[in-house]
């Protein structure tokens, strides 16, 4: 799995532009649902599209930026959570057991038909 780490406000400005989707798992370290739900993410990467980019973003460290998401795409904070991100409109997102990547998948491949 090729984590892009999101860090910074100017990092989520500048991918906020981009016209072409791309997710955002938002990961708790602290939190074994978390950790579990990162595993099947990565196990199940496999079935995500190479073209799209997908961030990792660690809420401990890097909280304001998790609230910046949310506030964003007005989705309600949670962790886990994937975001599926397409024009800047949220056109996709699960959290705890919901997540799941053959979802992400077929909502990627309806964005693209």
């Amino acid at each position: 799995m090729n984590w892009i780490p999101l860090t910074s406000i100017e990092q989520l400005e500048e991918i906020q532009k981009k016209s072409e989707p791309f997710v955002i798992f938002k990961h708790s370290t602290r939190c074994p649902v978390s950790s579990m739900a990162k595993r099947n993410v990565e196990f199940e990467s496999v079935l995500l599209p190479e073209t799209v980019p997908t961030y990792f973003l660690d809420l401990i460290k890097f909280r304001e930026l998790s609230n910046t998401v949310a506030k964003t795409w007005n989705i309600r904070h949670e962790s886990p959570q994937i975001l599926l991100i397409s024009n800047d409109q949220c056109v996709y997102h699960a959290s705890h057991n919901e997540i799941n990547v053959a979802d992400l998948v077929v909502k990627i491949n309806q964005l693209n038909s």
